[in-house]
């Protein structure tokens, strides 16, 4: 078996009156967080970041939680999504055209709250979400002490 390819992204979370909403993308019928390879010499960090600003048009990412990440298990031809988890406070996303495409990747997307990011997104991220939700839901806790 090859060795795994690296993906790298970010559950993007924004703070609303109604609570925390996470952004997940919908490119055809799957939906994800921004992600994508890691290109050589790249650190995943760095590749999350650029990936959400070529997908989601945001540049504003506050890494509050620190610096640690959460791996998917092996997908797609042995393709392993290493996320981190950061705050914004961009709410219109801009959906990047890949050049490569001529056309974003993306076709949508949305700012969902957890019964709904568990309800859309692929059972492989369930794990992803409840580590950024537990980070996010503490930090919360906290703030209001």
């Amino acid at each position: 078996m090859s060795a795994p390819r690296l993906a790298a992204g970010v559950v993007v979370a924004r703070e609303t009156p109604d609570g925390a909403r996470l952004l997940l993308l919908r490119a055809f019928r799957n939906w994800g967080f921004p992600k994508g390879l890691v290109e050589a010499g790249e650190e995943p960090l760095a590749a999350a970041i650029r990936e959400t600003k070529e997908e989601a048009g945001i540049v504003d990412l506050e890494f509050a939680w620190g610096t640690e990440h959460c791996d998917t298990a092996p997908y797609a031809n042995n393709k392993i999504a290493r996320y981190f988890v950061a705050r914004t406070r961009t709410a219109v996303v801009v959906l990047g055209v890949n050049p490569a495409l001529g056309r974003p990747e993306h076709h949508e997307y949305r700012w969902v709250d957890l019964t709904e990011a568990f309800a859309l997104a692929p059972p492989r991220l369930h794990a992803v979400i409840a580590w950024a939700a537990g980070k996010i839901m503490l930090a919360a806790q906290l703030a209001r002490r």
